[in-house]
């Protein structure tokens, strides 16, 4: 979601040099953006607080003239205050905020609200007074090398569906995943996708499904060589988590499953051909949360179970 900061202030000022800081793991994701002048990689899993000191001393001799801070966390904020930059901006909830010279109020839509603030409207809001109030879109940039990787996967209409989740109540069950493949179109193939740790899951709906076409990619392709495959599937499914993004970030087409949580956080597709999927009923504990549990609190998973099946299958109706 951060590069469509990227994008924006580029189109206000295109002489400047822009870096972006991210977790270890994530940098892959800005390989080929020629709009960053260079990836900050702060590790966090080893040193965790000598790799943090060292990372503020690093940003505080770059001598930034803008430290924006998307995050809420102290340790992003942390880096922010030792930053020495003239305009330090970032969200009030972070709890190094005191040192900020623009604070801007961390807004949650609630849960059911008509006009949700997006996450890139909220970021926006970081930078509206040094170029406008209205956000631009997430982008990836995917090199010829990473497209080359996925070509033979492209031959015939396919179908991408990122099965899997962090948490468990973000996470579409594999038994509804079952009943969704076993109504997708006979002739599409079918490309489960994920990292390593996913491949099992992919594996137990594969034996369980009886659609003809389906393979396993699980922790077959990096970040940008998915996203090249999303971009030219017919459909993707994707829980509320990264795979969804990274549709948004190459505009895919793109079908949203939400169980435990809801679009108006903030995370909801961008993509034009795109459209949110979750139960009708308006649970009484639904969201049970900002992020997902490892189990449903209430035992019963509701918000997964009762998601119909036509309503997943909404863009093959309408081709039909």
């Amino acid at each position: 979601m951060a590069t469509a900061l990227a994008e924006k202030l580029h189109q206000y000022f295109p002489a400047a040099p822009i870096d972006l800081l991210v977790r270890k793991g994530n940098e892959a994701l800005l390989q080929n953006n020629p709009l960053i002048n260079q990836v900050l990689i702060w590790d966090k899993q080893q040193n965790k607080k000598r790799n943090l000191w060292k990372m503020a001393l690093r940003v505080r001799k770059q001598k930034y003239t803008h430290v924006i801070n998307v995050h809420r966390f102290g340790t992003s904020g942390f880096i922010t205050f030792l930053s020495g930059a003239k305009n330090k901006i970032g969200f009030d909830k972070n709890p190094f905020s005191f040192c900020y010279t623009k604070k801007v109020q961390h807004i949650i839509s609630e849960p059911y609200a008509l006009n949700p603030v997006h996450e890139t409207g909220r970021n926006q809001m970081l930078i509206n007074d040094i170029t406008d109030a209205i956000p631009a879109l997430p982008k990836l940039y995917i090199s010829a090398t990473d497209r080359e990787k996925i070509k033979n996967l492209q031959g015939q209409p396919y179908i991408c569906i990122a099965p899997s989740s962090v948490w468990f109540t973000k996470q579409f069950p594999v038994e509804k995943w079952v009943d969704l493949i076993n109504a997708l179109p006979a002739d599409h193939t079918i490309y489960l996708l994920g990292g390593p740790a996913d491949a099992v899951m992919a594996d137990d709906i594969i034996r369980m499904a009886k659609h003809g076409h389906i393979k396993n990619l699980c922790g077959s392709f990096n970040f940008l060589q998915s996203a090249a495959l999303l971009e030219g599937a017919v459909m993707n499914y994707a829980n509320d988590s990264a795979p969804l993004h990274f549709a948004s970030a190459v505009n895919a087409p793109v079908t949203a499953v939400y169980c435990s949580t809801v679009p108006a956080f903030g995370f909801g597709p961008l993509s034009q051909n795109s459209k949110v999927v979750e139960i009708p009923e308006r649970l009484y504990c639904r969201p049970c949360g900002l992020h997902g549990y490892k189990s449903c609190p209430q035992g019963h998973f509701r918000c997964a179970f009762e998601i119909p099946n036509e309503e997943l299958l909404w863009w093959t109706l309408r081709k039909i």
